[in-house]
Order: C-alpha cells, then sequence, then structure tokens
C-alpha cells in the first residue's frame, strides 16, 4: 500500500463508537443551522444530463438554489425546508437516484473519473462500480453499512485507490484486479470480473468481523486490531463463494493526481475538467454545465475532488491538445464550452489559486463553526497560492479535509486561525490580516506526501 503521509494518518485515529450512524442521506435530513441538508448519494459520481437537471430543480424549489459536491463525489443540498422530506424523495425518485430506499446512504462508491475517456488504454472500471452498486441495492445485509463506509474502484492510475477506502479494488493487466481490505499492506488478486461481487463480499466480511468485535466499527480502520481484516482469511471466503483467489504480500500501488482543470483526451473523446470554487455551485452555475454537457456525452462525473468531468464535451478537439491544456482554439467565441463555463465562474483551465484550496461548510451552516471559512478563503486565495493543498475547518472535526495527501490545516480557533503542516511548527491564533503571509510560507515548505513517491 501507499505510506500514508503523517498528516492524514494522524487525524484519522481508530474509535470505539458508542452510538450509531447519523449519516445523512438523501431520506435522512440533517438539521443544519441553514436548514436541513440533504446528501445524494451518487455512485461513481455518475449522472446524466436529465438527472443532472433535475438536482437543480430540487435545489431551487427545497432548498438554497445551491449545490454542493462532496469529498465523495456525492451532492449535497442545503436550506431545505422543514417537511419538504415527501416531495424531494419523489423528486428524486423519479430522476431514478434513489433505486432502493433503504440503501440510500450506502452506496458510497467512487472510482477513477477519467477511466475509459483519456485514451490511457486502461480498463474502464465504472462498469464495475455500476454493478457493484446493483448488487448492494440487492443485498439485506448490507444496509449494516454506515453511511461512511466508501468502496474505490481504480482503473489501475492510483487516484482513487489513494483516499483511503474501506475495500479498493486497482484493475491490472490481463484481466486481472486486486483488492484492498482497509489499508492493509497485502491484497488479493482475482479475475476482473470476479471484482464487483468481491468487493460486496468484502464488506460483508468485515460486517462479520466488526459484530465480533463488538466495538461498533462504522470503518475497516476502526476494528480493533486482533480483529484486522486478513487477506488470506478473506481468499477463503472468496473461494467458497466460487471466486478464485490469491493473497499478494506486498504489491506495489501506484498513485496520480487529480484531473486538474481543462482537457483532457483528443478527438471526439476529449473530455473537459471543471473546478467549481470550493465545490459549491448555484443552480444558474450547474445548468451551464448541463448545457455544456448536452452538447457532448450528455452525462456528468462528479469527482472526489469536488470537481466535475464532462465526459466528450469537446468534439473536434484537436489530438495533439495535452491534457490539462487550457481551452484554446476554435470554437472559442461567444456561446463555447468556455466562454460559457468561464463567464459563471467555474474553472476550466489549470493555474487557478482555487485548484489546491477546500474548505468546509463554516458559518453559518455549521454550528459548530467559529468562522465563516469560505469567505475567508476566498478573501486571501489570490495572495496565497502554493502548490501544497490547504483546507480551511471551521473547527477540530476538520470535515471534508482532503484523502492520500499531506496538506496545509487551517483551523479556526476563538483566537484566530490555527496553521501547521507535518512538517513544520505550528503557528497559532494567526488573525486574518497576517494569514496570507503565514499561509504562502507554509504552502512552500517541503511535503513529505509519501503518497506521491
Amino acid at each position: 500500500m501507499p505510506p500514508q503521509p503523517p498528516s492524514a494518518a494522524s487525524r484519522d485515529e481508530p474509535v470505539i463508537r458508542d452510538r450509531g450512524d447519523a449519516c445523512p442521506g438523501a431520506l435522512r435530513l440533517h438539521a443544519a443551522d441553514d436548514g436541513f441538508l440533504a446528501r445524494i448519494r451518487i455512485p461513481a459520481g455518475l449522472l446524466t444530463a436529465d438527472q443532472a437537471s433535475r438536482l437543480a430543480l430540487a435545489a431551487d424549489r427545497f432548498g438554497d438554489g445551491h449545490l454542493e459536491l462532496t469529498s465523495r463525489g456525492n451532492v449535497q443540498l442545503r436550506g431545505l425546508a422543514d417537511q419538504c422530506g415527501a416531495g424531494l424523495a419523489a423528486l428524486l425518485d423519479a430522476a431514478g437516484l434513489l433505486p432502493a430506499p433503504g440503501h440510500e446512504r450506502i452506496r458510497n462508491i467512487v472510482a477513477t473519473p477519467l477511466s475509459g475517456l483519456d485514451g490511457s488504454g486502461r480498463p474502464d472500471v465504472l462498469p464495475w462500480a455500476g454493478e457493484l452498486d446493483r448488487l448492494l441495492c440487492a443485498s439485506a445485509r448490507a444496509t449494516a453499512l454506515s453511511g461512511r463506509f466508501l468502496f474505490a474502484f481504480d482503473d489501475g492510475r492510483g487516484d482513487v485507490a489513494a483516499l483511503g477506502p474501506d475495500i479498493t479494488v486497482l484493475a491490472r493487466p490481463g484481466g486481472r484486479a486486486l483488492l484492498r481490505l482497509g489499508r492493509a499492506a497485502d491484497a488479493v488478486e482475482l479475475a476482473a470480473a470476479d471484482a464487483p461481487r468481491a468487493a460486496l463480499l468484502a464488506a460483508l466480511h468485515f460486517l462479520d468481523t466488526a459484530e465480533a468485535a463488538g466495538n461498533r466499527a462504522w470503518r475497516v480502520s476502526e476494528l480493533p486490531p486482533e480483529h484486522a481484516l486478513r487477506a488470506d482469511a478473506f481468499v477463503l471466503r472468496l473461494a467458497a463463494a466460487g471466486i478464485g483467489a490469491s493473497r499478494t504480500a506486498d504489491p506495489v500501488w501506484p498513485y496520480a493526481a487529480p484531473p486538474r482543470p481543462g482537457r483532457t483526451g483528443a478527438g471526439d473523446r476529449a473530455a473537459l475538467c471543471v473546478l467549481p470554487p470550493l465545490g459549491r455551485l448555484t443552480t444558474a452555475q450547474w445548468r451551464e454545465l448541463v448545457q455544456v454537457a448536452d452538447r457532448g456525452g450528455r452525462s456528468l462525473r462528479i469527482t472526489p475532488w469536488r470537481s466535475i468531468v464532462l465526459p466528450d464535451a469537446l468534439p473536434g478537439a484537436s489530438p495533439d491538445v495535452l491534457p490539462g491544456a487550457p481551452l484554446e482554439g476554435p470554437p472559442d467565441g461567444p456561446g463555447s464550452a468556455r466562454s460559457l463555463l468561464e463567464s459563471a465562474g467555474l474553472v476550466v483551465s489549470p493555474g487557478s489559486p482555487w485548484e489546491t484550496v477546500t474548505a468546509c461548510t463554516g458559518r453559518p451552516g455549521c454550528a459548530k463553526s467559529l468562522a465563516d471559512v469560505r469567505a475567508d478563503a476566498r478573501s486571501v486565495v489570490e495572495q496565497t497560492r502554493g502548490t501544497r493543498p490547504v483546507h480551511w475547518s471551521g473547527c477540530e472535526r476538520r470535515c471534508g479535509h482532503p484523502r492520500g495527501t499531506a496538506w496545509v490545516d487551517v483551523v479556526a480557533t476563538p483566537s484566530g486561525y490555527d496553521v501547521a503542516t507535518e512538517d513544520s511548527a505550528p503557528q497559532h491564533g494567526v488573525h486574518l490580516s497576517a494569514l496570507p503571509a503565514a499561509l504562502a510560507a507554509a504552502r512552500r515548505t517541503t511535503s513529505h506526501d509519501a503518497a506521491k513517491k
């Protein structure tokens, strides 16, 4: 497995759960300071243009007119009115976004967003993710999973595998795949065709083990050491289910950075990666995305890095365009993809300071937050450019922080912001006026992000 950077590992310590999972969903709404919140699971981040249009309608009809992207490729609606649950559920169901109401919170599945789009020659893992979703929704036992349990299907490049999933499937050459349980050093190798069913069996294996452990674990990392999931034991379980597999002791796990804003691929398969600042869009911005999607593949892929990939969005793009290149060349006039999305305030080219800046909800939406972190992030973003990601948190919970990478940790306190990295002394109580200098210095320090080595 790729070694975890200290900043990521130290903030995900195993815990003993003393309550049930209250993770919000599309049917179980969460009461926030700005109204109710709904989290709609989008397995593998895949949305049709029609489904995306229905989400905008839901945000306008029931919420505050915004859509938020999450670190698991899902969509949140905020500011929902009381008693809107039935109407929201009916709208989502009509859009095909609630295929199994009893399972809707457990459909946490991420997949390589560019899989099958960028001419890499790697397997397209999105059908694998879709098959797992079908199997999950057909399993009564799977409803015992928490709303935080995460599956990942990586096409072999190593992007979503670095997110610390509970179950990782990594495509291998020759129709093979590796399956990893949590952050184990070993893995199980099996036929790629068996990967979706094996992923479900791995989740059921976790549930049985968590029940035996008795600590009400929500995630694999929360199991006590004496109950850690073992690849050799899982191989036996697979064999009993008719799936041939073998243990791989110390596989090499690749790493790839998230897709950058801009073009990727070429010709009729050129895709466009779009970044909404801080992962938040108005319904007007969202509808501009849908309009561009309608011109191409009529679909959208929400990524776990709070961006959106529009497949086949740029038909006729020059074949010598490099991945991540700016949207240059015809068509680039009024009504083009670039002009539509840039004029809507969305990032469609690399080099934006928003590429590596994330934040939790903060005030006024969260009662626990000590600051309006989004407003503060916007006020200094141009002055604090840097390569290392920075995450703004309104409190010590650090909701939505990056996974699989080292980051600059900016946490609101009663006396200002604490700024810390994993390789430098923390700065305490930094006032907003002094944050540009503190953040710029922190983002220039040498990173020990071992996942990239």
